[in-house]
């Protein structure tokens, strides 16, 4: 007896999830109450940065962005603000370039040069070149933000991961600004009290295997 041939539909449709997860990083990341490592990527100005280098921080909003993405660039004046608000509190913003520059030109080094002088940010904008940070983290959107905070031991824990607010390309029409609740409750040492959001935005752009 012969063995049923499968649809053609079906069989493209076999092919085409065996690629999404073959391109998808299977670790799944941190999660909320993890201890998140330390990392050392290269900034705009050409210098390598990694969080030891912020010795007086208490933690950090770690922001998974690119240059391409129009939510990125939607929340980009809302990331400054976040900066500007909490790094004297003791909490700055890193913002990590996560998209692989092959699929991505327009995330290439230089265009991440261009974007953070144009926009003169006031923090460092980093690019993780072999996507390695962004995979331990489990980022999959950008922007996709992840605040940790310094423990008396020095260790960093996941203190909150998600949205910045609930309006993406509105600020206007923000009713919930989730990043800030957040870091209101870490300086006033109260545990988050909604420490998960759903990241919106675009997905990463990851190295073709």
């Amino acid at each position: 007896m012969k063995k049923p041939i499968l649809p053609l539909t079906y069989t493209f449709c076999l092919l085409l999830v065996g690629v999404l997860l073959a391109a998808t990083p299977a670790n799944p990341g941190y999660q909320v109450g993890d201890t998140a490592t330390d990392f050392k990527l290269k900034n705009v100005d050409g210098k390598m940065v990694s969080m030891a280098d912020y010795k007086d921080a208490k933690g950090f909003i770690v922001t998974f962005t690119c240059n391409t993405c129009p939510y990125s660039v939607a929340y980009e004046d809302r990331i400054i603000a976040l900066h500007n608000k909490y790094a004297p509190k003791g909490y700055p913003v890193i913002a990590i370039n996560p998209n692989s520059v092959t699929v991505s030109p327009r995330d290439s080094y230089a265009d991440m040069q261009r974007r953070a002088k144009d926009k003169k940010f006031p923090f460092a904008y980093l690019q993780d070149k072999t996507q390695d940070i962004t995979k331990a983290y489990g980022a999959t959107r950008t922007p996709h933000l992840y605040i940790v905070q310094k423990q008396k031991d020095g260790k960093l824990k996941v203190a909150y991961i998600g949205t910045i607010d609930d309006n993406s390309h509105e600020p206007a029409q923000v009713q919930k600004k989730y990043a800030e609740a957040a870091l209101d409750e870490l300086v006033a040492n109260k545990t988050v009290s909604q420490p998960n959001t759903k990241a919106i935005g675009c997905t990463i752009k990851w190295r073709e295997a």
